[in-house]
């Protein structure tokens, strides 16, 4: 079985600004560091309906750190299903942005997110958070999708086939179909 790295860049928190009041004021902050993508998922938020729908997860739960609500370092951009699922459990977690998920995580050839055998954490996220669910799999098969879609414009682009062309043009709006229909599921 081929294994896929479980993300391509990892998020940093790079906010430096004063600590404001209200920890959603931080959120177009975190959509930029945390690369438009569920810290704990890697998925995309254009999926889920785009940085409206998406939430600030605190790591560590507010309701027993009060004194890390607004922390900057204690905030994760999130899906509205993982940050549910997490909510104020106090289990064995990784951070995000301290740790390489890579080294915690991978993805089959399908996209199915699994946690290495010997990270424990890994192993307890993967369950309280739900990552063997299905929505996981498939956004990630339409981005791999979504990639490979670009580079086949861009060879098509360079050696001008008109025919190839319009091919990928009918293949295009079919697929786009198919991303709204799923979408929609999602």
């Amino acid at each position: 079985m081929s294994q896929f790295n479980f993300r391509s860049k990892q998020p940093a928190r790079t906010y430096s600004g004063k600590e404001l009041q209200d920890y959603k004021s931080y959120k177009n902050a975190l959509e930029v560091d945390f690369n438009q993508r569920c810290g704990y998922s890697d998925s995309h938020h254009d999926w889920f309906g785009g940085k409206r729908n998406f939430q600030i997860d605190h790591f560590k739960p507010k309701s027993v750190h009060p004194e890390l609500e607004t922390k900057y370092s204690n905030l994760v951009y999130a899906c509205s299903y993982v940050n549910r699922a997490k909510s104020n459990d106090t289990g064995s977690y990784i951070d995000p942005c301290d740790v390489d998920f890579n080294s915690h995580f991978y993805r089959d050839e399908l996209g199915n997110i699994y946690p290495v055998e010997n990270s424990e954490p890994a192993k307890y996220m993967y369950r309280k958070l739900k990552l063997y669910l299905k929505r996981y799999s498939i956004i990630w098969m339409l981005e791999q999708l979504e990639i490979k879609k670009e580079h086949l414009w861009n060879l098509i682009k360079q050696h001008g086939d008109q025919e190839a062309k319009d091919l990928y043009i009918l293949i295009d709006r079919q697929y786009m179909n198919h991303k709204k229909q799923l979408t929609a599921v999602l």
